[in-house]
């Protein structure tokens, strides 16, 4: 995931929370979080880029909505990243602060 954007990231993340989101649920939550609005111009074509890279693999709900998942290659990929930031951020490095 070195290779994404920080964006991109917390899209991964978001969506290997929930099952399936579509591309509105994703930006809902993400505004939660941000405290801002993020606009179609910024939320599908990075979705779209996660699709391209392998990370995330796109479905269809309803003629108009897509849905999101990530893929096996997404899954391993936010895992060894999650492996990597641990070295960093572990809850026993906190507890020794």
């Amino acid at each position: 995931m070195f290779d994404l954007t920080g964006f991109q990231r917390d899209l991964v993340y978001v969506i290997a929370g929930f099952d399936e989101p579509s591309g509105q649920d994703v930006k809902e939550e993400l505004e939660t979080r941000f405290d801002e609005e993020i606009n179609h111009g910024r939320l599908y074509p990075n979705l779209d880029v996660l699709v391209q890279r392998g990370y995330v693999e796109k479905g269809t709900i309803d003629r108009r909505t897509n849905s999101y998942s990530l893929s096996e290659y997404g899954r391993e990929q936010l895992e060894e990243r999650r492996k990597w930031e641990n070295q960093y951020v572990s809850s026993e490095r906190f507890a020794e602060a």
